[in-house]
């Protein structure tokens, strides 16, 4: 099996893996709540990764960084649809509820804890 596709099965692997990290996390009161978002943003740089293997692993945080930033300011705009889309379980889980500038504190230790597990590995 080629890098490329070792890669692609590793990050599909992970986003996985840190859905259910993620969702587990939501029943331990002991965590505090930016685990899910740190978690969130660290499950969207393994996405943007598994789509583009072959950027470098920077620009993947940078686009993952952005990705997570825009969905928490999106959460301030109250369209209708965004507001419906919200209230299911997964428009919940996905676009988040409520503008908090402590998640993209959240999000930048998750993609800068990822980035980090990334460069490791791929060496």
């Amino acid at each position: 099996m080629g890098r490329e596709k070792k890669y692609r099965v590793g990050y599909a692997i992970a986003v996985i893996a840190i859905i259910f990290i993620g969702l587990g996390s939501r029943q331990l009161s002991c965590l505090p709540d930016a685990t899910g978002d740190a978690l969130w943003a660290m499950m969207v740089f393994c996405l943007v990764r598994l789509l583009f293997v072959r950027c470098s692993l920077w620009r993947v945080a940078l686009a993952a960084l952005l990705i997570s930033y825009v969905v928490e300011f999106s959460q301030l705009i109250r369209w209708d649809v965004l507001v419906k889309i919200r209230a299911t379980t997964l428009g919940h889980l996905v676009l988040g509820q409520g503008f908090l500038v402590s998640d993209l504190f959240a999000y930048t230790v998750g993609v800068a804890v990822i980035y980090g597990l990334a460069k490791r590995v791929e060496r």
